[in-house]
């Protein structure tokens, strides 16, 4: 079978190539959200033909109450609209609205060895973390490689600690192409700028699940708690003590992304001439600021009417089109139904 190229979004400008990416709804958006994912799906969106959806299948590996999953569905809509994704400039939808996703995703399973998915670094990762050991979390993988080849997207955007995810996509496209014929490009990776986000206890990644994070729409005396209770150069024991900056997560990290001034901050700890409790005032001032007016612009949002549905309906009727077409080559190919 020869592979067609992928279709542009209808209502969208077309871009040289489709990116996809998926996020989960799985708590409020936090730093390390925004600062390795939802800044670059903004910047993203205005040179690829853009796709972002709520995966909402996902959470259920970790979310078990049916209101709470919707309502944590509908604040991520939100969230993302005010941090600056434009209806207009790309396609948000939500997982759950096109089942064509589960669909390709146990057609997928027939070509993927068990061994792969058990070897997985968030497979085993969640099961450290105590994560219930569901057919779910296992074959999680499997569905994030149909969320992203269902549309044909080429460009993936993540993390660099999140590379082998991504090449496991690529190993199930070739072995389906292999099977079956060339049906699905191979997605390629756009890293992200960002590091590891590491959270207020300086050491492990900043994740909901940890509960290490600062949200980014909390209220400013909620923020400027968290920053305050932040670890940072845990050999600083005395306001004199030289500081290394190297390994404080405050003057170290975040600041480089709030200000300019970041290596006067790290050389004024590195010199003792300014304490952590001033660097960690000042980071909290600088991280209140950058997000108000998002914060403003979200309180907006949530006082419109039907906002969220709206979106999710048009994402829907935009990319809908393409899945009926992957999955009409999909079953072309596998024998189902009726040529």
């Amino acid at each position: 079978m020869t592979q067609t190229a992928a279709q542009p979004i209808s209502g969208l400008p077309q871009a040289r190539e489709r990116v996809f990416s998926g996020i989960q709804p799985s708590g409020a958006s936090h730093l390390g959200n925004y600062l390795g994912a939802q800044a670059n799906y903004v910047a993203m969106q205005a040179e690829y033909d853009a796709i972002y959806a709520i995966v909402d299948y996902h959470a259920l590996t970790t979310v078990h109450d049916g209101e709470e999953l919707r309502r944590l569905t509908h604040e991520m809509v939100l969230d993302l609209l005010a941090v600056g994704l434009d209806p207009d400039r790309c396609a948000l939808i939500r997982q759950s609205d096109m089942p064509e996703h589960a669909e390709l995703c146990w057609v997928l399973n027939t070509v993927v060895p068990v061994s792969w998915l058990e070897r997985t670094p968030t497979y085993k990762e969640k099961r450290q973390q105590g994560v219930d050991n569901s057919m779910g979390l296992l074959d999680y993988p499997v569905l994030q490689a149909a969320d992203i080849v269902i549309y044909k997207a080429t460009r993936v955007p993540v993390g660099k600690d999140q590379a082998a995810h991504l090449e496991l996509s690529r190993e199930i496209v070739r072995a389906f192409n292999r099977r079956y014929g060339s049906v699905f490009p191979e997605p390629q990776a756009v890293y992200t700028e960002s590091p590891v986000v590491l959270g207020i206890d300086g050491a492990t990644k900043m994740s909901k699940s940890a509960g290490n994070t600062i949200p980014i729409f909390a209220e400013p005396d909620e923020i400027r708690r968290l920053v305050m209770s932040m670890v940072t150069d845990p050999l600083r024991i005395k306001r004199t003590d030289p500081g290394r900056p190297e390994v404080c997560n405050v003057c170290g990290n975040l600041h480089r992304f709030f200000g300019g001034d970041y290596l006067q901050i790290q050389d004024g700890e590195r010199t003792a001439r300014t304490g952590c409790v001033e660097t960690k005032q000042l980071l909290a001032d600088r991280i209140i600021a950058f997000f108000e007016p998002m914060r403003e612009r979200r309180a907006e949002l949530a006082a419109t009417p039907g906002i969220v549905e709206e979106v999710l309906a048009a994402g829907a009727a935009k990319v809908r089109p393409l899945l009926v077409e992957t999955m009409r080559e999909v079953h072309d190919a596998v024998g189902i139904g009726t040529r």
